[in-house]
């Protein structure tokens, strides 16, 4: 039998690495070679629909392709997240997740058909939208001291709106009464807009909402800012104190966004998609889009947006159990 030289041996890897990851190498480098399907998991019009829609158009433009937004609302994301989680890993399609759907899902609902972390691939972290504390004008309520003098003083009469039973508008208020040790009654809505508008007219005291859902009403003076999540104070609300400042044991109070794909996704891929994310981000007309949104870019990588997922998922999993919360 004839004997294959040391050099022979070597040609011969070579040529079979090059077999293997030539077609891969080239097939990354013309990507995308079409459209990429973004899926969003709200309705247009919606806050996760116009951030999606920027980014869309903005990724398109970076990487000489195009993006297309396909809306898929439906049981609070787990459509969306269920319909990308089974789709080839190949980068055409992509997910705006969110807080609620990769840390608050797995514990209000019995049983998910994917796993929020394990079956998806990180891909970049997006924005944070802030949350404010805001109190009806009919309350009495001028203030964050107020509040809490307020709740002591008459344990089980101060009422909070939410946007409904799991709701991260429901999850943050109750999470700020537990904390400071305080009664006060949920009342739960079908909507932030219901919700906000019973606060506005007086049917209930309080309400934890995203801010650009509430600054309308704020500065036409229908209801009282409180505070406001974040870590630095709004150039349009410089005199509203932070939860962090009032509050400081308090968690963040998560309003992010992520780009996400399904699990397996190439690294090469997911590094193409993150830059343009980053690009996105760091564009001067977009910074100015985003914080008329109250929308403020995350910093950070994939691996760390994966890494706070899953303790926030511990922070909040937790609130949840003790809450009860379960849907099928």
């Amino acid at each position: 039998m004839k004997q294959v030289s040391g050099m022979q041996r070597r040609s011969l890897v070579m040529v079979a690495a090059a077999a293997a990851f030539g077609p891969r190498a080239a097939w990354a480098q013309d990507y995308p070679a079409r459209p990429i399907r973004l899926v969003i998991p709200q309705g247009p019009g919606s806050g996760a629909d116009a951030t999606g829609r920027q980014l869309a158009e903005f990724m398109g433009r970076y990487l000489n392709g195009s993006v297309v937004v396909d809306n898929k609302p439906g049981a609070n994301g787990v459509l969306a997240s269920s319909i990308v989680a089974k789709e080839r890993p190949d980068g055409y399609t992509v997910f705006l997740t969110s807080v609620s759907l990769a840390s608050f899902n797995e514990h209000l609902y019995k049983k998910l058909p994917f796993d929020p972390i394990k079956d998806f691939s990180f891909i970049a972290p997006v924005v944070d939208a802030s949350f404010m504390v805001v109190a009806s004008q009919n309350s009495g309520i001028k203030s964050w001291a107020d509040f809490i003098a307020k709740a002591k003083a008459e344990p089980g009469k101060l009422t909070y709106a939410s946007a409904g039973l799991g709701n991260s508008t429901h999850l943050y208020m109750e999470k700020i009464v537990r904390d400071l040790k305080l009664d006060v009654r949920h009342i739960p809505y079908k909507g932030a807009g219901p919700a906000l508008l019973s606060v506005v007219s007086g049917e209930t005291d309080l309400m934890c909402v995203v801010t650009v859902t509430a600054l309308p009403q704020y500065e036409a003076g229908a209801v009282v800012a409180l505070a406001q999540s974040g870590d630095k104070r709004a150039a349009r609300m410089p005199n509203i104190p932070l939860i962090k400042e009032l509050a400081p044991q308090m968690p963040a109070l998560p309003g992010w966004y992520a780009l996400v794909g399904p699990a397996g996704m190439p690294a090469d891929v997911v590094k193409k998609l993150s830059g343009a994310v980053i690009a996105f981000l760091d564009d001067d007309q977009t910074k100015k889009k985003l914080n008329e949104q109250f929308l403020f870019p995350i910093p950070g990588s994939s691996e760390q947006i994966k890494a706070r997922a899953a303790q926030e998922s511990k922070i909040w999993g937790d609130l949840i159990k003790t809450l009860n919360i379960s849907f099928d």
